[in-house]
Order: structure tokens, then sequence, then C-alpha cells
């Protein structure tokens, strides 16, 4: 009985390094694509923004969403992200504020100003787009979080494609540790469900 336990393990451990190598080559892949294409609407997940500027990162974001934009690929940018303690501005409003000093028509610019993760950033972003009749978008992000954000979008039943920046200051060492991150998300995600890797337990509301 023994012996066959200690196989029985084994045999568990094997699977779920094969599990865990097969996603980290999925989120690779997905990272070095594009699926840039016409859509309703594009999605720009934030991330860290100063007393209202854009950090790099989130500005390589920024500069993908308008060149999307411009090439006519969708009407609308939507800007994601709320704020920290102590925050005076919302990831959001910081991203719409660089949009507007490039050029882009505040009619075209949609805010989600409440979410702290990406799930709640996608689930509020489906739920009023939803209220346009909006399905079909392209999600903005870096490439290491390509493949988790197309697999949120499926789960939320959004036709989302990954279009990522190729700007972004994350690289080398940096970007292989956000890869390893993001192979153990999706790998739970997908068994347990992203809502529930998240613990959101209802969509956030967006104020507009």
């Amino acid at each position: 009985m023994v012996k066959l336990a200690v196989k029985i393990v084994a045999g568990l451990v094997m699977a779920g390094m094969l599990y865990l190598a097969v996603t980290l080559a999925q989120v690779y892949r997905a990272s070095r694509g594009d699926g840039a294409e016409p859509a309703q609407a594009i999605v720009v997940f934030g991330t860290a923004q100063y007393d209202g500027e854009p950090s790099p990162v989130l500005a390589a974001r920024l500069d993908h969403a308008i060149g999307l934009y411009r090439r006519d690929l969708a009407p609308v940018i939507v800007v994601t992200g709320g704020s920290q303690p102590g925050d005076r501005f919302t990831e959001a409003a910081a991203s719409a504020d660089y949009l507007l000093a490039r050029g882009i028509p505040d009619e075209d610019i949609l805010r989600e100003v409440s979410s702290t993760s990406s799930w709640q950033s996608l689930a509020a972003v489906t739920e009023f787009l939803s209220e346009r009749d909006i399905t079909e978008v392209l999600l903005v992000s870096d490439p290491f979080h390509s493949l988790r954000i197309s697999s949120m979008a499926d789960e939320l039943g959004l036709d989302g494609h990954a279009s990522p920046t190729r700007t972004s200051p994350i690289s080398g060492m940096s970007e292989l540790r956000y890869m390893a991150r993001e192979t153990v998300a999706v790998a739970v995600g997908r068994i347990i469900g992203f809502r529930r890797q998240a613990n959101v337990e209802r969509v956030v509301r967006p104020e507009g």
C-alpha cells in the first residue's frame, strides 16, 4: 500500500509539473502574439500612476491603445483602474488625462474607476459595455498578461483579443518573473475559475 501511495503521489506531482510546463509555454506563446483586429472597443488595463502621471508601464499600454485607435480598429478606448489609499487620482483618471493630452476626444474615452484587480476591471467593463451592446474588444496590457486576460474575457462572455504593448519597460529577468507568476495564475484560474480566484463577490459598478 505504501508503494502504491508513493506512486500515486509521484504521478500527481509529475502531472502537475507537466500541466505547469504546458501552461508556461502557452503564456509565452500568447505573449508573442498580437490579436489586433477590428473591434467595438479597446480596453486598457490599469497599473501604477504617480499623482496623476501614468507610470512608464501604464504609458506604454496607453501609447499602444492610441496606435490601435488611430488605425481605426475601434472607436472607443476604455481605461480602467481605481486608486490606492492616499492617492489623489485613480489609474483610470490618469489614463484618461494622458489620452486627452494626446488628442483622443473625451467622448471616445470611457472610464472604469473602481477596480483594484484585473478581474474587477474586466467584470465592471463587461457590465457597462453590455449596456452599449459592445462585446468585441481589444485587450491592451503587457505581453505576459495576454493569456490570462483573454481567458478572463472568455469567462465573462466577451469576444476579447489581446493586443499587448511592445514598448513596456518590463523586460529581461523581470519579464520572466511575471511570466512565472502568470503561469501559476492561469493554471489555478483554469481549474477553479478566474472569478473565484480573484475572490470577487460582486461586479464592481463604474461611475460612468
